[in-house]
């Protein structure tokens, strides 16, 4: 794949949805089993239809990322259902899906199922495989939560191992109005070459959103900042 020199591209925000037993739930810092039922301002009650709606009305963007905890904790299937629903209330849009993808079979199945752009987290995997097979047909999740990075370590180190579109997760950020991780970001950046390398937790407003781009990401997936009115 080719990683030469480009023309600035525009800043992404990507809305974020998360998704448990079939309702959007608000992320907090990564504690997944304490994730609530989410009451926004954006949409009544927690449909997930409703919720995505609302975000890119608030924000516009045609792409909108899809955590699938079912399926990431429990080792569930993707819910179709909620993803059939989403994809049908917000047509044009490409979603970003990150289902606890671990082995090839299974992200394969979902792949022709037409329901989205896969996104494999680094805390699902044993090894770089994974990723080495979908190369840019797949976003990579570089995970981590606090000090400690998930998953292994090829995947945070060997920038040859990414695919063009990589996340810096921040778990422990998610949700806490903390601030994105501008290190991390910055590191990724600069060991990424010129992949697309987008933020995720912690990003309060469009201040956030400059120091982001000065510090070379791509975009930022936002989920709490746009239902609490802060970007908009």
């Amino acid at each position: 794949m080719s990683h030469g020199s480009e023309g600035p591209r525009p800043f992404r925000l990507i809305p974020v949805i998360d998704l448990r037993h079939g309702r959007v739930v608000r992320a907090r810092a990564g504690e997944r089993d304490a994730y609530a039922p989410i009451d926004t301002p954006l949409a009544r009650g927690s449909k997930p239809a409703d919720i995505a709606r609302g975000l890119l009305e608030a924000v516009g963007g045609d792409r909108l990322y899809v955590a699938d905890l079912d399926a990431i904790m429990d080792g569930t299937e993707p819910d179709r259902t909620s993803l059939e629903a989403v994809a049908r209330a917000c047509p044009g849009v490409t979603l970003w899906v990150d289902a606890g993808f671990s082995d090839l079979s299974g992200l394969e199945r979902f792949v022709r199922s037409g329901l989205g752009h896969p996104v494999i987290g680094s805390e699902s995997q044993r090894d770089a495989g994974l990723v080495r097979a979908l190369g840019d047909r797949a976003v990579l999740s570089l995970d981590s939560r606090g000090e400690a990075r998930l998953g292994p370590d090829a995947l945070h180190d060997d920038a040859e191992t990414w695919p063009e579109e990589v996340i810096v997760m921040t778990l422990a950020r998610v949700g806490t109005g903390t601030g994105p991780d501008l290190l991390g970001i910055s590191r990724a950046v600069a060991l990424g070459e010129n992949r697309r390398i987008y933020a995720a937790g912690g990003v309060r407003g469009p201040e956030d959103v400059t120091r982001l781009r000065e510090a070379g990401a791509a975009g930022a997936l936002v989920a709490s900042a746009i239902h609490d009115g802060r970007l908009r």
